[in-house]
């Protein structure tokens, strides 16, 4: 939906998530294989554009490399990084993006869907119930979606760092410990050795 476009861009990237805004192109989480073939000519364009080789290809070539980037930024450009199928999918609007619903269930991807009166819940993994035409219903259930998103990600951050730490701890005691019991084996031997003469 044109009203929500802006809207959904803007919590996907605050929150680092892929995102479509256009509409849903048949076989995208289905065909994701075909769909890297587009993702890679995306950033083929990117690198021609950075590297000076627009300089030295003819001005009508350019123009039609041009047109194929746009619709490929259109269609493609909030996935374009996308390396695997997602961990779970977030539907503004759950009948308008039946194709997203119907790809998600078949792959047996998660789904987490804005649903109004006029969808069915039943194929939604974890339904929210709201108006999804309103922008202001939208902007907050997409914020409150995208801070969970960004509390989760913080937290696997703390947790990864307490666990480097504890590791780097463990890996600093190693030496210290392989020479204790060396020394409490030496210390031992002459009380044994008192113990057994009396």
């Amino acid at each position: 939906k044109r009203q929500l476009k802006d809207v959904v861009r803007e919590e996907a990237e605050r929150s680092g998530q892929f995102f479509v805004t256009n509409p849903w192109l048949g076989g995208t989480l289905t065909n994701f294989r075909t769909n890297k073939r587009g993702l890679k000519r995306l950033k083929e364009i990117e690198r021609m554009r950075e590297d000076g080789t627009f300089d030295l290809l003819p001005k009508k070539e350019v123009i039609e490399i041009e047109r194929e980037y746009d619709k490929l930024q259109r269609n493609l450009g909030g996935i374009a990084d996308m390396e695997e199928l997602p961990g779970a999918v977030f539907v503004v609007d759950a009948k308008k993006e039946r194709i997203a619903v119907n790809e998600a269930n078949k792959l047996g991807i998660p789904l987490i869907a804005i649903v109004d009166t006029n969808a069915d819940p039943e194929l939604i993994t974890v339904p929210i119930a709201g108006n999804d035409d309103a922008i202001k219903s939208v902007r907050l259930i997409t914020s409150q979606v995208a801070d969970a998103i960004v509390d989760a990600r913080e937290l696997i951050v703390k947790e990864e760092a307490i666990e480097r730490a504890e590791k780097q701890e463990a890996e600093d005691e190693k030496p210290a410990r392989a020479q204790r019991p060396k020394r409490k084996i030496r210390a031992r031997l002459p009380e044994q050795d008192e113990g057994e003469e009396e």
